[in-house]
């Protein structure tokens, strides 16, 4: 996979792209990245990319001649279509499967924007898609772009080493991931559950699935509206909904 993200800030990015899981894709070539800083793009004589918006207001606006161009720069030379990503509040929210579609793509562009956000001619002739990561502001893309990145080259095949790590993950099969323990079996009074130390492989299996259930119901029954439910689920919550 390549990765470009065009931002004004690429040095943001260092920390991240230069640790733990990312590091180690990287370093493996499981995905490839590339930083584009479109104020190279600028046309304007100071090199600006914003300007006061059309019918007056707050703040300022990132022209669209500087993205357009940069976004060129990168997909002139080849014959796949990539999906261009903005960050923004206004996109959906970002979400596993989200993460699970975009991780087949072979090339995603990411734009960060800054100020008070893109002319909208951005948004409706180059963008392909728009994510939020959150129901709140930040000051520009690039936080958004980084968790959406790590979120997509985690799943990305080879990645995190062992192959059941991402589909156990909260979200991948519609529910919150059970809890997990290890040694010592006992902590200062406070006992692992008997059936992780029975060495029943399908007792576990049963017990970790009806607790990811029971974590789910307790903090996000949202997800359950929304999730086809097997007859045993189905009694599991019974259980719980008239104890």
């Amino acid at each position: 996979m390549r990765i470009d993200i065009l931002t004004l800030f690429p040095e943001m990015f260092r920390g991240v792209f230069d640790s733990s899981i990312l590091k180690k894709a990287y370093d493996r070539k499981a995905f490839d990245y590339h930083f584009t800083n479109f104020r190279d793009f600028s046309s304007n004589k100071h090199n600006k990319v914003d300007d006061y918006p059309y019918g007056g207001g707050a703040g300022m606006v990132l022209s669209p001649q500087p993205i357009f161009d940069a976004v060129t720069s990168l997909t002139e030379d080849t014959d796949t279509k990539p999906r261009v990503v903005m960050l923004c509040p206004q996109g959906e929210v970002h979400s596993q499967e989200k993460a699970e579609e975009l991780a087949e793509e072979d090339h995603l562009i990411f734009l960060c924007g800054h100020y008070e956000g893109y002319d909208e001619r951005v948004r409706q002739h180059l963008v392909t898609d728009e994510i939020s990561i959150g129901d709140y502001v930040l000051t520009g893309g690039e936080l958004g772009a980084m968790v959406v990145i790590d979120s997509v080259v985690r799943l990305l095949p080879g990645v995190l080493g062992n192959e059941e790590s991402a589909p156990a993950d909260s979200f991948s099969n519609g529910l919150l991931e059970h809890p997990h323990y290890t040694r010592p079996a006992d902590f200062r009074g406070m006992k692992v559950p008997d059936v992780l130390l029975s060495g029943n492989h399908a007792n576990i299996e049963e017990w970790r699935h009806k607790q990811s259930l029971y974590r789910t119901w307790e903090r996000r029954p949202d997800l359950l509206k929304v999730k086809e439910l097997t007859d045993k689920e189905k009694s599991w919550l019974n259980e719980w909904e008239n104890s």
